[in-house]
């Protein structure tokens, strides 16, 4: 088998940033779901990485010589940009929640 028919196209990759990003839109979060959010947005994030990947491999096996080429490298970096925005708030510190103040005197 040919190495090129195994390689993504452009066009799958674009399929695979515009999956990446309807997952992203398609999180919405709740205050009682927020460990399930953040589980999505991890798995988002591997997604991206895995993408970033298939980026750079099509890069590498594009043709240099092409009078019209892809720029891999601005897909690359808008993805990357991302999945950067996805890792930062994850590892942003959470808000500890409001709880009510205790009364205290428990005596009549």
């Amino acid at each position: 088998m040919n190495i090129a028919n195994r390689l993504p196209t452009s066009r799958q990759l674009l399929l695979g940033l515009f999956v990446a990003g309807s997952c992203l839109l398609a999180t919405t979060p709740s205050r009682a779901d927020e460990d399930a959010d953040r589980e999505r947005l991890a798995k988002i994030s591997y997604e991206l990485q895995q993408l970033r990947q298939m980026i750079d491999q099509a890069d590498k096996n594009s043709d240099k010589t092409a009078r019209v080429r892809f720029r891999y490298d601005w897909l690359n970096r808008d993805v990357e940009m991302i999945q950067r925005g996805i890792d930062d708030h994850l590892d942003a510190p959470r808000q500890p929640r409001a709880v009510a103040p205790l009364r205290g005197d428990y005596r009549n």
